[in-house]
C-alpha cells in the first residue's frame, strides 16, 4: 500500500481520477487503546461497521481479542486475523445452520437472541452435538428507545416482560443468561444507556435467575462535521461517557456482573477518509466520482454530517469566485441515476471547480461495507496516510475547513 504523509501529499502526487480511500492504522490504533483503557470491561469489536483485513489486523495487533459478528463471512474474517481471538455471535436472528457451524466449526458459546423460537434452534443443534448447555451464555436482546441516528429496537429486542421469560426460560434448560441492549448507532442522548440499565435491572428483578453478564453493546459517538452556524452538541468524549455508564452500570446493581461493549463507529470513524474528484461544477451542484452507492451512504441519509476539505487542483491557474468565501453546495454522486443525490451540502470555497479534489473525512464505519458495484462504479484504491484528518478550526468546533495549498 502507498504511503504519504497527508492525504493532501497523496492527491497532489497521485492526481487520481478515482477515489482513493487514505488509512490511517496510527489513528486506529490510537482510539481502540484508548477505548480499552476506560471500559473495565471485554471490548468486543463490532465487525459490521469495518470488516476490511487491513482493519482486523491493526485491532489484533493491539491486543483486541474478542469481536462481535454477525455471519459465516465474519467468523471467517476474523479468524484470519486472529486465530485465537473469541467470537460472540450477538446477531439476534440466525438460520440453525450457521448456528450449527458457530458452534462445530468455531467453539462460540456466547449468543443473543429475543424470542424463544432462536432458544429452540440453539437448543436443537446443542442436544444434537451433545454439548453442554453450561458451557454456552445467551444473551436476550432488550429492546429500548434512544435519540440515535439509527435506532436499532425497530428491528430487534424483546419487550421487558417477554425477556424475563426469556431468561427465565433459558435459565431451566441449563444455558447461562446474559442480558443485552444495544442504543443504537451514532447516539446523540448519552441518557439513552440509563434508561436502558434500567430496563435491564428490571427483567432482571423480574426474571429472578442468575445473571452470567451484561452486554451494553455499541452507540458510542464519534466525531463528525458540523454545519456552520449550526450549534447542535458535541458528543460526550468517549471516555467521559464510559465513566458515566459504568458508574450507572454500578447503580444499578450490575457492578459484580461481567460486562461487554461492542464499539464499531467510535472505534474506525477516524481511521478513514477518502480523495474525491470533481466531475463538473454546475452552478451551485459539484459533481463527483463517489456517491451514495459508494462510500457515502452515511451522508445520503442525512443524519451524519460529514466533514470535507478543498484540495484545490494546482494546475488550475484561473478560478472565479471567491477562495476565502464559504458556500454550501449540493452535491451529486457519480451513478446515472437521480437517487445519487447527496441530501446535506458541502461547505466548500466558492472557488471550488472542476478538477479539483475533495477530502471527506471520518468515513471508517460503514462506508466500505455498505459500497456496491452498481453502474460499475467500486471505489477500490487504498493508501496509507500517518496525519489524521483533522476537525478543528480556530474555534474548536469540526466545521469544515480549506488545507493550505
Amino acid at each position: 500500500m502507498p504511503r504519504f504523509p497527508t492525504a493532501l501529499d497523496a492527491a497532489m502526487r497521485l492526481r487520481p481520477d478515482q477515489p482513493v480511500y487514505c488509512f490511517r492504522p496510527g489513528v486506529l490504533a490510537a482510539d481502540i487503546r484508548a477505548f480499552r483503557a476506560a471500559f473495565r470491561g471485554k471490548t468486543a469489536y463490532a465487525v459490521k461497521t469495518n470488516g476490511e483485513p487491513m482493519v482486523l489486523a491493526v485491532l489484533a495487533a493491539e491486543g483486541v481479542d474478542s469481536f462481535d459478528v454477525a455471519s459465516p463471512a465474519e467468523f471467517d474474517a476474523v479468524r484470519a486475523a486472529a486465530p485465537g481471538a473469541e467470537l460472540l455471535y450477538m446477531h439476534p436472528v440466525k438460520a440453525q445452520s450457521d448456528i450449527r457451524l458457530a458452534l462445530e466449526s468455531y467453539g462460540i458459546r456466547t449468543l443473543a437472541l429475543d424470542h424463544e423460537d432462536e432458544v429452540a434452534k440453539i437448543l436443537r443443534v446443542v442436544r444434537a452435538m451433545d454439548i453442554d448447555p453450561g458451557e454456552i451464555t445467551l444473551y436476550v436482546r432488550l429492546a429500548t428507545k434512544s435519540e440515535a441516528a439509527y435506532e436499532l429496537s425497530k428491528k430487534f429486542g424483546a419487550a421487558p416482560g417477554h425477556a424475563a421469560e426469556l431468561a427465565q426460560r433459558i435459565d431451566g434448560i441449563g444455558f447461562r443468561v446474559g442480558l443485552a441492549f444495544h442504543v443504537g448507532s451514532q447516539v446523540e442522548d448519552p441518557d439513552a444507556y440509563d434508561q436502558a440499565l434500567a430496563i435491564a435491572a428490571a427483567v432482571r428483578r423480574r426474571a429472578g435467575v442468575p445473571i452470567a453478564g451484561l452486554d451494553i453493546g455499541g452507540g458510542f459517538p464519534a466525531r463528525y462535521g458540523r454545519e456552520p452556524g449550526r450549534k447542535a452538541p458535541l458528543p460526550p468524549p468517549t471516555e467521559a461517557l464510559l465513566d458515566e455508564i459504568q458508574r450507572e452500570v454500578v447503580e444499578f446493581g450490575f457492578g459484580d456482573v461481567p460486562l461487554i461493549a461492542e464499539p464499531g463507529r467510535v472505534i474506525v470513524a477516524r481511521a478513514f477518509s477518502v480523495i474525491v474528484r470533481v466531475l463538473l461544477k454546475k452552478g451551485q451542484r459539484v459533481y463527483i466520482n463517489d456517491g451514495v452507492w459508494g462510500s457515502l451512504s452515511d451522508s445520503w441519509t442525512g443524519k451524519i454530517p460529514l466533514p470535507v476539505r478543498l484540495m484545490p487542483d494546482p494546475a488550475r491557474r484561473r478560478r472565479t469566485g471567491n477562495p476565502a468565501k464559504i458556500e454550501p453546495f449540493r452535491v451529486c454522486g457519480a451513478t446515472c441515476d437521480s437517487v445519487d443525490i447527496l441530501s446535506r451540502p458541502f461547505y466548500l470555497p466558492e472557488s471550488v471547480d472542476t478538477g479539483d479534489w475533495i477530502e471527506i473525512g471520518h468515513i471508517g464505519a460503514y462506508s466500505l461495507g455498505l459500497r456496491t458495484h452498481f453502474n460499475g462504479f467500486y471505489p477500490d484504491t487504498f493508501v496509507e496516510v500517518d496525519e489524521a484528518f483533522d476537525l478543528e478550526t480556530a474555534d474548536g468546533l469540526a466545521e469544515p475547513a480549506v488545507s493550505a495549498g
